[in-house]
This record gives structure tokens, C-alpha cells and sequence, in this order.
């Protein structure tokens, strides 16, 4: 009899943590599901309870919150909690890489192109170099320093190939910096991979006519 009171005590005990435990939800399922709200509320609580000495777990929770905050466009809410992130590891590559696609989203180029440029050192074999490099084509492109455009763009290619909107904007790059034969077979690729790609159409048309 006391053996079965004992059990029942600790079952008492156990059972309803096994049931938080269950019930906790993830946050990076959540973001996955496209339940952004839902899964910044989830970090949230998580940041008001982990300790000092759970850096990496913090880590998580701000990377996941701050993707969630990138898909809904609130790109300083993103910038926000990127800093406070990196104010606890300066080196963060994730957080860093979305700080860039923050900053250039807000159109503030010049910090983008830092964040992104510290990504490729930081990380240059990363999960999200060709994306890195993407950007900071487009940054050079705005900026209209096709030269540079045409390096970043060109790296982004050599990481992922098929991508034709990305062939496209390397044309344009070539074509603003008067790389007429470059820009041609640049704009050739954009249409072999994806034949209705307008801009790159555009590009022919206008090069072919010349």
C-alpha cells in the first residue's frame, strides 16, 4: 500500500510536465507552417525563460523570430531583434545574413552590403551564399556599379546555376557596363532556363536591335 501511494505521488508529480512538455509548441515548425504570428510568439516566450548560460538556444529563438518578422515585412521589428541577438554573439552568421536582407528591403544599401559582405567571410560555403551574393548584386546595380554587379552576380550563378531570374539581372549588369557579348549570352541563359522571362526578352530585343 505505501509503494502504491508512493507511485501515485510521483505521478502526480511527473504527469503534468510530461503534459507541458507534449504541449510545447515549436517555433520553427510554426514558421515552416507559415504561422509567423504564432511562432514570433512562441520566441518570445522562450527568450523570457531561458538563462544567461543558454546562449545557443536564445540564439535559435531570435533567428527564428526574426525570419518570422522578415515574412511578414516588418523589417525593423527584424533589425530590432537582430541586434539584440547579436549583442550576444557578434558572429551569428544567420543573424547576420538576415540583417542584410532587412537592411536591404528598408533600401538602406550601404548597411546591407556590410552585413551581406560579412556573411560571405564569415561563412563563404554557407546556406545562403548565392543568396548573399544575390543581393549584393542588386545593391551594385543600384548604386550602378555594373562592374561590381557583375562579380556578385557571377558568384551567385557559380553557387546555383538554373536560377533565370538571376541570369537576367547579370545581362542588365553586363549591358549597363557595356559588355554588349557578355550581356547577350547572360540574357540567352535567363531565357533557355525560363523562355517568358520578360526582362530578358527586353534585353535581346534591345541588344539584337542595336
Amino acid at each position: 500500500m505505501k509503494k502504491l501511494i508512493i507511485l501515485l505521488a510521483l505521478a502526480a508529480v511527473f504527469m503534468p510536465l510530461a503534459a507541458q512538455e507534449e504541449e510545447k509548441e515549436d517555433a520553427l515548425e510554426l514558421y515552416r507552417n507559415g504561422q509567423y504570428e504564432r511562432a514570433i510568439e512562441v520566441c518570445q516566450g522562450e527568450l523570457d525563460i531561458y538563462g544567461e548560460d543558454e546562449v545557443n538556444k536564445k540564439l535559435d529563438s531570435y533567428n527564428v523570430m526574426c525570419w518570422s518578422f522578415m515574412r511578414l515585412g516588418r523589417y525593423d521589428d527584424a533589425i530590432n531583434f537582430g541586434q539584440q541577438a547579436l549583442s550576444i554573439f557578434r558572429y551569428d552568421q544567420r543573424v547576420i545574413e538576415t540583417m542584410g536582407e532587412a537592411h536591404f528591403y528598408k533600401g538602406e544599401n550601404i548597411n546591407a552590403l556590410g552585413y551581406f559582405e560579412q556573411y560571405a567571410v564569415l561563412n563563404p560555403t554557407g546556406q545562403r551564399i548565392e543568396n548573399a551574393y544575390y543581393y549584393m548584386g542588386e545593391i551594385y546595380i543600384r548604386l550602378g556599379e555594373f562592374a561590381h554587379a557583375d562579380i556578385a552576380l557571377s558568384t551567385a550563378l557559380y553557387h546555383s546555376p538554373n536560377v533565370a531570374g538571376w541570369w537576367s539581372r547579370l545581362g542588365y549588369a553586363k549591358e549597363m557596363g557595356e559588355d554588349k557579348e557578355g550581356a547577350l549570352v547572360a540574357y540567352k541563359q535567363a531565357v533557355e532556363l525560363q523562355p517568358d522571362n520578360e526582362a530578358a526578352l527586353s534585353g535581346l530585343e534591345r541588344l539584337q536591335g542595336s
